[in-house]
């Protein structure tokens, strides 16, 4: 999908620990994202927990870095974007304990499966949280198998979004 990218984070080591580079804008700037990030926020999950599939509409859309700080995760987007020759299709990104990060631009629905227990997803965000622009797709609707998870762990309101084919994207 060509609007996804993976980044590879920066990082040090020495006698201490290591050190890690989340976020430059002039390097990112230099691969074509422009971010000004608004909020920042983190996710604790047990395995087999699925969150998403998640996004805000116009006029507060997101774009997304997503990274994770412990455990591993399979991050997946769908593109909403109607004039997208890639809508309603989706990619899957295996995420590790401080190793890449994926960006995901506005107009992509976002989500993951935790493959560990206490597996911990940081999200650095485009636009503040708006409840009413806040929306989702079902984690089920868009072909996506999930690894064979028949019965993941998710919120009820996660479980309740519409389908993808009931979906009239603004986007």
């Amino acid at each position: 999908m060509e609007a996804i990218q993976i980044i590879q984070k920066s990082s040090m080591k020495d006698p201490r620990g290591m050190f890690f580079k989340l976020f430059n804008e002039a390097e990112f700037s230099a691969q074509g994202i422009e971010m000004e990030i608004k909020e920042s926020y983190y996710t604790i999950s047990k395995k087999d927990t699925i969150r998403g599939m998640h996004f805000q509409i116009p006029p507060y859309e997101q774009a997304k870095l997503v990274h994770v700080t412990a455990g591993s995760i399979v991050d997946v987007v769908v593109d909403l974007r109607r004039q997208s020759k890639n809508y309603g299709k989706y990619q899957e990104v295996y995420l590790k304990e401080n190793q890449d990060m994926v960006y995901i631009p506005a107009g992509f629905a976002h989500g993951f499966q935790a493959l560990e227990d206490h597996t911990i997803v940081n999200y650095h965000v485009t636009s503040l949280y708006s409840p009413e622009h806040d929306k989702g797709i079902r984690w089920d609707s868009f072909g996506y198998g999930w690894g064979g998870l028949v019965h993941p762990i998710m919120s009820v309101r996660d479980q309740n979004f519409i389908s993808l084919d009931g979906f009239e994207s603004p986007f």
